[in-house]
């Protein structure tokens, strides 16, 4: 997002609140920010593959960094794809075999 939209509350689309069943469907619907974070947990059990991790910051863009240093700053969850790309010099395919290997034995640590 652009730092006007930032300035003005206007908030991505991937940023934007989900059903409170996504979350379990507690009692009470989940703050914009657990949103935030849960989304960046989910993000992160992709990027760990790639020895990438995402940090929220300050609530309106993310940090990308890698294990070897390289950081940069990403306006919203669609950029992050790109600029992980960039970082590690090749593309990112969610349907190659040995990330979604790595992601369902993630899933049954859980």
């Amino acid at each position: 997002m652009c730092s006007l939209c930032g300035l003005l509350g206007e908030a991505h689309w991937t940023d934007r609140s989900a059903s409170p069943k996504a979350f379990g469907g507690g009692q009470r619907p989940p703050t914009r920010r657990q949103e935030r974070l849960y989304r960046v947990k989910l993000v992160n059990e992709v990027l760990a593959y790639f020895a990438l991790r995402l940090d929220d910051w300050q609530g309106q863009s993310f940090v990308l960094r890698s294990r070897t240093g390289k950081t940069e700053i990403v306006d919203d969850l669609m950029a992050v794809w790109s600029a992980a790309e960039t970082m590690i010099g090749r593309k990112l395919d969610p349907t190659d075999p040995s990330l979604v290997g790595y992601l369902k034995q993630g899933a049954t640590r859980h």
